[in-house]
């Protein structure tokens, strides 16, 4: 097994079991210049990438990580997920997303980019999500 691989099966088990009392597990396993990008952050560094996480258990009830799928190369990874939390005046949450990783030779972790929709969160804001429905119905085939 390559260090990519390695490093690739800790995070997806660290992501699966994630607690705040676990992530400064995340810190061996990135570059002190870790790149952390998904639809609400942009952030460089470990501590960075670390209140990232903490916030999302501090502003949502239950967060959790279920991967679904991941595979690895000398350079890059992917990892396949759907998460599911409560957040507060919107309700349950349920998304499915991909996660791209970029490795350093020695097999940490130095970009992570989430790519998912956060629409269906938006469209549930009041006023703001009707005219987010609005703007689809607008957009979509034969609209």
């Amino acid at each position: 097994m390559t260090p990519q691989q390695q490093n690739c099966a800790r995070y997806v088990e660290l992501f699966e079991n994630l607690t705040p009392q676990r992530l400064d597990e995340l810190a061996p396993l990135l570059t002190e210049t870790v790149h952390f990008r998904d639809p609400f952050n942009d952030v460089r560094g470990i501590a960075a990438m670390r209140a990232v996480m903490a916030d999302m258990f501090e502003r949502t009830e239950s967060p959790r990580f279920r991967v679904l799928h991941w595979c690895v190369d000398e350079r890059q990874g992917y990892i396949r997920w759907r998460f599911s939390a409560r957040v507060p005046l919107l309700g349950d949450w349920d998304v499915e997303g991909l996660s791209r990783l970029l490795f350093a030779p020695d097999g940490r972790i130095t970009e992570h980019l989430d790519y998912w929709d956060s629409g269906p969160l938006y469209e549930r804001v009041p006023l703001f999500g009707r005219l987010i429905r609005l703007i689809r119905r607008r957009l979509a085939a034969g609209g």
